[in-house]
């Protein structure tokens, strides 16, 4: 069914194919120039590889144009990427680094702007209008989540509730008290409020909660359907990156096929992740993003290694522009606990920052009342092993302190005896993953 939306701003996501492909291509061109001309880091790989800005006359010709990667991002903190000056940005974010730097992400006001549309057409797409009470239970701060889906919710004309995370019997108090019809959260932490509330004699289906977004960390159709069940809601995936703007890349609509990609702000490609060649629409590949009307700090062919695939058939919603199927995996080893990417270099740096503990280790990924945590199994060396327990507890205390200050995450540490954690010939296992799927 045709649901196309009166708003000016929602009315892009119905946009004929053709007259999409112009605005694509002009703001391509624009992008291109803007990062040739006020980045360093863009121009010297552009010229590296023998493109100039000139050279884009089609959507096809950004084929021509270099990769950017994460590790980009973090040769060149905190400002290297920047396109503007700093007199123009207007906030910054930032997500953890594998040494402990984060990758910094700089915004204009335009920037603003735009990351507040997409996430407003995202949320009318769910059913989400002016009249709705929705609670945003992600992380604010650096983290993109919180603020990024507050913006969106007041874009909307929604009456916001920021709880941002934890102090779980709280959310469900202003949920039942405020009457709440939305939710925007990662999907771990809303089923942990379910369990809270049955703990606490409420039974989330009878409140007025209709919708739920849930993003920021991979999730099941299993889950889906526990969620909706335990709350009566619909729920809806949500997909985006920090390095891109944030939530609000890609969001489903109420057919549930796949999520549109904003693709006239986002313009997506999928490569096979070996060779690099971009692969037809339909094949499942590495998502590849550039950012067509984002200043302060634009990305180009930024390889963002979630495995997906390109859906180009029409939506039944009336929606032309394109979906992503739901991201399948990563093609390297980054998890995502509570919201938080976490890679296990970036245990092993805080790790082996800690005297006494040798450089053999296991990451133990589990779910616990529908939240996912990290137990991180250690061993120590022989001396300290033999030694007293109030010396091995302040080991401990040492070493959660200082993967805390790498991850932002308290985890679980548990002392082991020297020789007790197995080795291998090959390739070291360092995460045995044991949550619910």
């Amino acid at each position: 069914m045709n649901v196309q939306n009166s708003d000016p701003c929602c009315a892009s996501d119905f946009m004929p194919q053709d007259e999409l492909r112009k605005v694509q291509l002009t703001r391509l061109q624009k992008i291109v120039r803007h990062a040739y001309d006020n980045v360093e880091f863009f121009r010297n790989r552009m010229n590296e590889n023998g493109v100039k800005p000139e050279d884009i006359k089609t959507l096809e010709d950004i084929q021509k144009l270099p990769f950017s990667k994460k590790i980009d991002l973090r040769d060149t903190y905190p400002f290297g990427l920047c396109a503007v000056p700093m007199s123009e940005v207007v906030r910054l974010h930032a997500s953890s680094g594998t040494t402990g730097k984060p990758i910094v992400v700089a915004y204009t006001q335009d920037d603003l702007d735009v990351w507040a549309e997409v996430m407003k057409r995202g949320l009318a797409g769910c059913g989400l209008t002016r009249n709705d009470i929705v609670q945003v239970a992600y992380g604010y701060g650096l983290f993109t989540g919180g603020l990024g889906a507050h913006c969106g919710c007041e874009a909307l004309g929604a009456t916001v509730v920021p709880a941002s995370v934890g102090n779980t019997q709280r959310q469900v108090m202003l949920m039942r008290d405020f009457g709440v019809n939305g939710i925007c959260c990662t999907p771990s932490y809303f089923l942990h409020l379910i369990e809270q509330a049955k703990l606490s004699g409420i039974d989330m289906r009878d409140l007025p909660i209709r919708v739920g977004v849930f993003g920021a960390e991979p999730w099941s159709q299993g889950m889906r359907e526990q969620l909706e069940k335990g709350a009566g809601i619909e729920a809806f995936d949500i997909y985006g990156l920090s390095e891109i703007i944030g939530p609000g890349v890609a969001i489903e609509c109420t057919e549930h096929e796949g999520m549109h990609i904003f693709e006239d702000h986002f313009y997506p490609e999928i490569i096979d992740p070996d060779t690099g060649k971009v692969l037809p629409d339909g094949e499942f590949g590495e998502l590849v993003l550039t950012t067509l009307s984002k200043y302060a700090m634009p990305m180009i062919r930024y390889r963002t290694r979630d495995l997906t695939r390109i859906i180009a058939e029409p939506c039944k919603c009336g929606r032309t522009i394109r979906r992503i199927d739901r991201i399948s995996a990563r093609s390297d080893d980054m998890f995502i606990i509570r919201g938080v990417n976490v890679f296990p270099s970036q245990i092993e740096s805080a790790l082996l920052t800690v005297p006494g503990v040798s450089a053999n280790y296991l990451i133990i990924l589990t779910t616990e009342n529908g939240m996912d945590n990290i137990e991180l199994n250690v061993e120590i060396s022989p001396e300290v092993f033999s030694d007293q327990v109030k010396v091995l507890e302040d080991l401990q205390r040492k070493i959660v302190k200082a993967v805390e200050s790498v991850i932002g995450l308290r985890i679980r540490i548990k002392l082991v005896a020297p020789q007790t954690i197995a080795r291998s010939e090959g390739k070291a296992k360092r995460v045995l993953d044991q949550r619910q799927k």
